[in-house]
């Protein structure tokens, strides 16, 4: 996988009040409902609606920035929200000196009202040109500056305006390229694709047109499942790999056809064709499960995914025996595209390495702890208690989490 994503720190956002989080190949949130894990998806949902539209309709689009903002205790609300990524994406960046990337937005109220307020932006881009030699790109106001970091001074391409409330990440590819032009198109083009998976089971059910089967994209909800099933379907090895995984977890599947609807040419959908049955079942009689199954494994298939996949809930409708499969090919699929996941299952923590989840939390301020343990904590405690299943030292509060029956 040509870079991936190292750390994301953030403060003010939702429930993320101040929190600092590794993140490798595939990185699972683990912890009960309500402490912070779909908001930790949300900041990688957000910074992409930033860079593709720009800072003002993202916010205004998820309710403005009080509705961002941390939502915890306190009499007042916060007047600033940051975040804060460090990544290995561009030509000459590592591990030990890695692109960063930081968003600030600060909220200023007017005289005399609470409720009007004007909002101002800072951002920063920092990555290595060549050896001993970076280039930082700040952004305040509606003023952009390159400078050299070893001279300490300002490039060639000195500074200049920008629109108040864009995005510099979004509107900075102009720059020349000894001043950065392709490095921020590398790290902007990343950032936009970066998606929230949730299976839609209702859209994921619906035929498609003929047309739409040249859509190269999985929808984030995937609506366009059909279309894109069909598309995978033409690739005879990734297609026969697929359908094996659906058997292992179906076994009274035979195969995944297409089929047009009510005679229409130009309306095809999936049709399972299934042992013991006289005739197909279209998918939009199939289980919950077996759509949102399909919808996985179609994700985890896709060969040109983006560069980050963060997905809710994963373990939603599926069988505990459905779990291992789809451990398994997220591991492998993490070469191509690096995972976020959450869960509060503790059968999927039991299929996972210490390595590959973080426990979550939540203080009684409302703000989430996360990690609520050190990967040096938790691998201490597992070597501390032997074979014991690590989904069961979860469940039973020895790793955090403590959770009720209630909230499985």
């Amino acid at each position: 996988m040509p870079g991936r994503l190292l750390e994301l720190h953030v403060e003010n956002f939702r429930s993320l009040r101040d929190v600092t989080i590794p993140l490798g190949p595939l990185t699972v949130l683990v912890g009960p409902n309500g402490v912070g894990k779909s908001n930790v998806l949300a900041v990688f949902d957000f910074l992409a609606a930033v860079i593709r539209t720009d800072l003002q309709p993202a916010l205004d689009e998820r309710g403005g920035f009080d509705e961002v903002a941390f939502w915890g205790g306190g009499d007042k609300p916060p007047t600033s929200m940051v975040i804060r990524l460090k990544a290995d994406w561009t030509k000459h960046a590592s591990i030990n000196a890695p692109d960063e990337y930081s968003l600030t937005i600060r909220r200023r109220s007017l005289p005399g009202s609470h409720e009007s307020y004007t909002l101002s932006r800072q951002e920063r881009f920092s990555f290595k040109r060549t050896q001993g030699r970076g280039r930082r790109i700040t952004v305040s106001g509606d003023e952009a500056r390159v400078v050299d970091e070893k001279a300490g001074r300002e490039s060639d391409g000195g500074r200049f305006g920008i629109q108040r409330l864009s995005s510099g990440l979004s509107t900075l590819p102009r720059l020349g390229r000894s001043d950065g032009g392709e490095e921020v198109t590398r790290v902007a083009n990343r950032l936009s694709s970066f998606r929230v998976f949730d299976v839609d089971v209702t859209a994921a059910r619906q035929p498609t047109r003929a047309h739409s089967i040249k859509a190269g994209r999985l929808e984030s909800h995937a609506e366009n499942l059909a279309a894109f099933l069909i598309k995978l379907s033409t690739d005879e090895e990734r297609w026969e790999h697929l359908t094996q995984d659906a058997r292992r977890i179906l076994p009274q599947l035979k195969a995944i056809e297409f089929e047009q609807v009510g005679g229409f040419a130009d309306r095809l959908a999936v049709v399972l064709h299934e042992h013991g049955l006289r005739r197909s079942t279209p998918l939009a009689d199939a289980s919950f499960g077996t759509v949102r199954l399909l919808g996985l494994l179609a994700m985890l298939y896709d060969p040109h995914p983006p560069a980050l996949t963060c997905v809710e809930e994963i373990d939603h409708g599926l069988h505990p025996q459905a779990l291992e499969l789809i451990v398994e090919r997220m591991r492998e699929a993490s070469t191509r595209t690096q995972f976020i996941v959450a869960t509060h299952s503790p059968a999927l923590v039991d299929r996972l390495e210490p390595h590959e989840f973080i426990v979550c939390d939540r203080d009684e301020g409302g703000a989430s702890i996360i990690p609520a343990l050190s990967a040096e904590e938790i691998e201490t405690i597992v070597a501390e208690t032997g074979d014991q299943p690590l989904g069961e030292l979860w469940f039973s509060g020895v790793l955090g989490g403590d959770l009720t029956e209630d909230e499985l």
